[in-house]
């Protein structure tokens, strides 16, 4: 505890007597400082012992002194030490009533009492504080280490928790809680997700308090890791503001959790080196090797169903990414595979149907429908991110799912959305893929010369080219459509191969006319 007034009361060398403001003296004396100034306010910060003889003093006028004790008051002065027998055989009554009505304590200070005396006291006392504060730290420091080295971080949350006379709940680097000691004090940690959020957008080391006198609790939340963008968070809730010795607690489970993060950086670039070797490995058709490779580590991953996702990403996307899969499989148990190619692909292997695919599913979903929003207000982002989903596959059709991928990210791109799956595509209709620019291009080029004849109003080609083509080549069936005679029907397709200098008994002509026709429809 810091010194007070009360102890000072106390010190038997010191021999102080209280002649005003006796309930308030539990009050923290910062220090002892001696001014004979008129007005030493601006030189007070507050939580200050003045120390005075009233050698400039009107000490005997009651309204210079009801001025003089408000001022110190509203400066945070927390006591005044009057020394008696030096200007005034005791203290004047003006000054006494000035304090009583103030409430501030008044201490009279013999003269043998020396104010050097009362700041080596003072000095002493704060200087024992802190020692006994560094002590405590430096004890808190080795039962939190020691909790880390045995119980992994919820050890040490749980030491920490007890330092601090709170609680404490760490954060994994998608902003999601981790662990939390005690247990109630989940549903606390839950409420602060957003504020981690903020936190995690700042680069590291950041801080912020959450909370104050009119909360629940007073809440500080410390980002974790060394790199640009944080690894985990920590919050330490408390009932007030850390002292000395639980300052020093929570930095060192700041080290210590930082120090944790790192490892498991160091531990996930290796895991993402076998990761990427697997992988390697399933496309080019090894799967038994594949297998071996991947041990324990993903072997569990190859034994059922899996999904291969491929992300086209840039920015901070990437890695926003790979933290909200990477987060959701851990949070469930689930093995995940995650293989950057580049700066700007993601390649995941996740379990069909588990918290990694879904993650993926809602960040993209999240992800597109934020986009809207900020280009209906005029704006926009800058970042892409662009998804592929495979069908559920197995080891042996790893490079046929990676493919499926592929085309489904390819499709993503065309049609502007951010995520499409392959089985999407199967259950869909082939013309939607159509609205390419190349394919428009070709159908363009393709019917430019039918288009022109039939410009010049010589017949009618392009229209009875889609009849016939509708109608399977029925001659009558077709030329009932158009409402003309079969054997015009029959001309008129002469003239389109002559035209095109293709046969139409060809099937691949056929398809390629017809697709053609449909692609320039909207035209």
């Amino acid at each position: 505890m810091p010194p007070t007034l009360a102890s000072l009361v106390h010190h038997s060398a010191l021999k102080l007597t209280v002649r005003a403001g006796e309930g308030r003296l539990d009050v923290p004396v910062r220090w002892a400082h001696v001014s004979e100034l008129a007005d030493p306010v601006p030189y007070m910060e507050g939580g200050e012992l003045l120390l005075i003889t009233a050698l400039k003093l009107d000490a005997e006028d009651p309204q210079a002194m009801r001025r003089y004790v408000k001022r110190l008051v509203g400066a945070g002065v927390v006591g005044l030490g009057f020394a008696v027998g030096v200007n005034y055989e005791e203290i004047p009554e003006a000054l006494v009533g000035a304090a009583e009505q103030e409430g501030l304590p008044l201490l009279e200070v013999p003269r043998r009492t020396p104010f050097l005396a009362i700041s080596k006291a003072v000095s002493a006392a704060i200087a024992a504080d802190q020692y006994r504060a560094v002590t405590a730290g430096f004890a808190a420091q080795r039962e939190l280490t020691r909790q880390a080295l045995n119980a992994g971080p919820e050890g040490l949350l749980s030491a920490l928790a007890a330092q601090v006379d709170g609680w404490a709940a760490l954060y994994d680097a998608s902003g999601a809680v981790v662990a939390t000691a005690p247990e109630w004090a989940g549903r606390r940690a839950a409420r602060l997700t957003a504020e981690v959020e903020r936190l995690r957008e700042r680069p590291a080391p950041a801080s912020s308090v959450v909370g104050g006198p009119d909360h629940e609790d007073r809440v500080e939340l410390h980002s974790l890791g060394t790199g640009r963008r944080p690894r985990a968070a920590l919050a330490v809730g408390t009932a007030a503001a850390l002292g000395t010795a639980e300052r020093y607690a929570v930095h060192s489970a700041i080290a210590l959790l930082t120090l944790t993060t790192e490892r498991s950086r160091s531990l996930h670039a290796a895991e993402q080196r076998v990761g990427a070797a697997v992988l390697r490995m399933l496309l080019a058709g090894q799967p038994d090797h594949a297998r071996a490779v991947a041990g324990d580590l993903y072997g569990g991953l190859l034994d059922a169903p899996f999904r291969m996702v491929v992300a086209d990403a840039d920015g901070e996307l990437p890695a926003r990414l790979t933290e909200a899969v990477e987060s959701a499989a851990a949070r469930s148990g689930e093995a995940v595979l995650v293989v950057p190619e580049g700066e700007e692909r993601l390649v995941v292997l996740a379990a069909d149907g588990g918290a990694a695919v879904t993650a993926c599913t809602e960040y993209a979903a999240a992800w597109e429908a934020a986009r809207t929003s900020a280009t209906e207000q005029g704006g926009g982002d800058d970042e892409e991110l662009v998804v592929g989903l495979s069908a559920p596959s197995g080891p042996t059709g790893a490079a046929a799912a990676y493919k499926q991928a592929e085309q489904a990210l390819s499709v993503a791109r065309r049609r502007g959305r951010v995520l499409v799956e392959h089985e999407q595509l199967a259950s869909g209709s082939v013309l939607p893929l159509l609205a390419d620019d190349a394919v428009k291009a070709f159908a363009d080029g393709l019917l430019r010369a039918l288009r022109e004849h039939d410009a010049t109003g010589r017949g009618d080609l392009v229209a009875s080219l889609r009849a016939w083509l509708s109608r399977h080549g029925q001659w009558d069936a077709a030329a009932a459509d158009l409402g003309v005679h079969r054997h015009t029907l029959r001309y008129r397709m002469r003239r389109v191969e002559e035209i095109l200098g293709r046969s139409l008994d060809d099937p691949d002509v056929r398809m390629e006319l017809w697709l053609a026709l449909k692609a320039t429809s909207a035209d």
